[in-house]
């Protein structure tokens, strides 16, 4: 939140495989239209050039100098030397390609270079969904606060962020947040993201109902929700099993990090139908010698229902005593994680993110 009134100005790129768009950022917000120029996968030169016109466009259109340059840009890739790797969809980088060090020579400016679910943790975290749940603890007159989050992204693949005390985890080997890679509950000889993606929701429809080509994940959520014609049961089984395998991933990571969990990316609009299926895993239990033994020791909530998002702020607080003292403290005694979607949107959380990123590295 400290960075939304922020006068520096950061520049920034949404790097896909067709095209790279650039904007300015500043307080958070851009300050610019964005520039729009051709990635060149295949070609090194032109594709580094392109990069370069799109920053210089943008320093056209301020009226100040930038302090950095912050943007996502597809992995593997060693982030903090800023080298980027061997990637399927920009084969001009194969061999590695040091991105950040030929940037920072053109520009004459600090250049930072993260993964897009990283980012958009970090965005998450710092003005959107996690300082969001925070305030509405204070105003309850809760004693909890967060300050760990995982945003998890759901699109044509599974991404994750992770942030610690407002920090960025990026991993001794840039690999911090590869969920993707997890074991399939659905499917054990296979990665978790062949559930958990816009192909694991189609294929599951068309398994069920032989259609073909599939309907996109957002027909299929119309057909769920009875907005759409088609099979309804089949709709509902899909986003069903991808719930439940992302309710397992979730389940993995809070183990490790607990803390708050949001959800972003274009299958994310899909909430309502997924999203219990996410908490009923979370939230289940093991059989051990006829016992029951919790599969998380949190309580888990789902912070898209009203009356659970209630329960969650108002947790379980009390007033005890401190020994030797007629003073008191407020103790809320209650483990317990939240899981929501977004509400400024990934790219937007991204951007946040980019620019978070840079000012917190610069004020170090």
């Amino acid at each position: 939140m400290k960075y939304n009134d922020d006068q520096r100005i950061v520049l920034t790129l949404d790097a896909g495989g067709t095209n790279f768009v650039f904007n300015a950022i500043q307080g958070g917000k851009s300050i610019t239209e964005p520039i729009k120029e051709d990635a060149e996968p295949r070609d090194l030169d032109k594709c580094l050039h392109n990069i370069v016109t799109g920053f210089s466009k943008l320093q056209e259109k301020i009226d100040r100098q930038p302090v950095a340059i912050s943007f996502a840009f597809p992995g593997p890739a060693d982030y903090r030397k800023g080298i980027i790797g061997d990637l399927p969809n920009l084969p001009a980088f194969r061999g590695g390609v040091a991105l950040g060090p030929y940037l920072e020579k053109e520009f004459d400016l600090p250049v930072y270079i993260n993964n897009d679910g990283s980012l958009y943790a970090y965005g998450e975290a710092l003005v959107g969904f996690l300082p969001d749940i925070n305030a509405k603890l204070e105003a309850a007159g809760s004693p909890k606060q967060y300050r760990n989050l995982v945003g998890f992204t759901l699109g044509t693949g599974f991404g994750a962020g992770i942030v610690h005390d407002g920090e960025l985890m990026i991993g001794d080997n840039s690999n911090s947040g590869e969920v993707w890679i997890l074991r399939d509950i659905i499917d054990p000889g296979r990665n978790i993201e062949e559930s958990v993606s816009i192909r694991a929701v189609q294929r599951e429809y068309v398994k069920k109902t032989g259609t073909d080509p599939a309907p996109s994940p957002k027909d299929i959520y119309k057909i769920a929700i009875g907005e759409k014609e088609g099979d309804q049961e089949a709709a509902r089984y899909a986003y069903h099993l991808m719930g439940k395998a992302l309710g397992e991933a979730a389940s993995i990571v809070a183990t490790l990090i607990d803390g708050i969990i949001v959800i972003g990316g274009g299958v994310s609009g899909a909430a309502s139908i997924f999203l219990p299926s996410v908490l009923e895993v979370m939230n289940s239990s093991y059989e051990i010698a006829g016992n029951q033994l919790p599969r998380l020791v949190t309580n888990n909530f789902n912070l898209e229902d009203d009356s659970q998002m209630e329960e969650f702020i108002k947790g379980k607080s009390r007033m005890i005593k401190i020994a030797g003292s007629d003073d008191q403290i407020k103790y809320d005694p209650e483990k317990r994680i939240g899981v929501g979607i977004s509400k400024i949107g990934t790219s937007q959380a991204i951007s946040a993110g980019a620019y978070a990123f840079a000012l917190n590295e610069l004020d170090k």
